[in-house]
């Protein structure tokens, strides 16, 4: 028997400041999907009859709701499963194609404060005879466009940089990395998961080719995300099956999940100015009153080109384990991605920050639900804890 969440959380809550791992489905969201699951049950490749092809132009409305969204086609918008398999597809598929028609493996560019659903692809490719350029960020975790510019071989096919971190939140300047790509002929891939629904997203704006989206990250559903991608430039499937989604990510669409997804975007566009406005706001107020108790506290990343919601913060002096250890049933938050395997922070690491450093490090993400009060409770909740650590006989 599954165990309900009465029985899970036996005490009470702490703070939800971890929204850049996952956020709860929206109400509305849930909402929308409701009647997908039990009436309108079909399956949209069956179009013979009424049921499948009401579920086929459902899917095809959402699928124009969210291009909308994002300044482009539908031609251009194929599901996946979420983000990593987006990832996953414009790496390897688009690598790989082009290494078919030129006889030989080509070279890529990433940077080394990439999430690993881009690096491990591209370790992937390297054992596969691609050659793979990792670059540095600066210290506060923006790609210097020149660095880039000069990386760039005859044969370099293409560039991933994702458009905001995972963990220190820092806004990458995408359109000017993609007039670099473009004048040098070279295809632009950014994961952009994190960013979707909490910044303006136009992917004409951005001007990269291939754009990975995540609906679990803007109070959608989990496993459904999607891939925006050029046409005019060459992907092969990862996997073969019914031929949906243009061939390219074959298997039948959960229909529930992509109207779910639909409706998180519209529901994340409609406040997002205001959202963001209010977000940015209680969170400096949060690094503001932690500061203020805690002067050697260190921001990492740059301070005003990154998410509204997000802090990423070292505490000097004290240990990791034990910090988060302390924190665990007063704040939910984290020392970097969700998907770290449970190593220090690479990210931090390339910022500079030494093991320990990011080790003792808290990424603190706000989300729709959070309140001042939240954030007074967790400013003196995370307070305590490092004045306990550092003053413990």
């Amino acid at each position: 028997m599954l165990p309900s969440s009465d029985t899970v959380l036996t005490q009470s809550a702490p703070i939800a400041l971890d929204h850049q791992a996952t956020t709860p489905c929206h109400p509305d969201v849930i909402e929308a999907m409701e009647p997908w699951w039990r009436e309108q049950w079909g399956n949209p490749s069956s179009r013979q009859h009424r049921l499948g092809l009401t579920a086929a132009a459902a899917v095809q409305l959402a699928r124009e709701q969210l291009s909308d969204c994002l300044n482009c086609s539908s031609e251009q918008l194929i599901f996946t499963s979420g983000a990593t398999e987006a990832n996953n597809i414009a790496l390897l598929g688009h690598a790989r194609a082009v290494a078919r028609q030129k006889g030989k493996p080509g070279h890529l560019i990433s940077m080394v404060s990439e999430h690993h659903a881009v690096l491990d692809p591209l370790w992937q490719l390297q054992r596969e005879g691609f050659g793979i350029t990792l670059l540095s960020p600066e210290p506060d975790g923006l790609l210097d466009p020149k660095k880039l510019e000069a990386a760039i071989t005859e044969d370099t096919q293409l560039v991933s940089v994702m458009l905001a971190n995972n963990e220190i939140g820092v806004i990458q300047p995408l359109p000017e990395i993609a007039a670099i790509c473009r004048d040098q002929g070279v295809s632009l891939h950014s994961d952009a998961a994190q960013a979707f629904g909490h910044i303006p997203l136009d992917s004409q704006r951005l001007g990269a080719d291939f754009l990975s989206l995540s609906a679990h990250k803007l109070n959608g559903p989990k496993g459904i995300g999607a891939l925006i991608y050029n046409p005019d430039l060459e992907v092969e499937p990862l996997q073969w099956g019914g031929g949906q989604e243009r061939g390219l990510r074959p298997g039948t669409l959960p229909v529930p999940l992509i109207i779910g997804f639909a409706k998180a975007a519209e529901l994340a566009l409609s406040d997002l100015a205001s959202r963001s406005q209010r977000l940015k706001g209680l969170r400096n107020q949060l690094w503001e009153g932690l500061k203020q108790r805690q002067p050697t506290l260190l921001l990492n990343g740059h301070a005003t080109a990154r998410l509204p919601h997000n802090l990423n913060i070292t505490i000097p002096d004290v240990s990791g384990s034990k910090l988060h250890r302390a924190l665990r049933s007063r704040v939910s938050c984290s020392s970097g991605s969700a998907c770290s395997r449970g190593e220090p922070s690479h990210v931090l690491m390339a910022l500079g920050r030494s093991r320990q450093e990011a080790e003792a490090s808290l990424r603190l993400s706000l989300g729709r639900s959070s309140t001042e009060h939240d954030i007074d409770q967790a400013v003196e909740a995370i307070n305590d804890v490092i004045h306990q650590l550092r003053h413990k006989a």
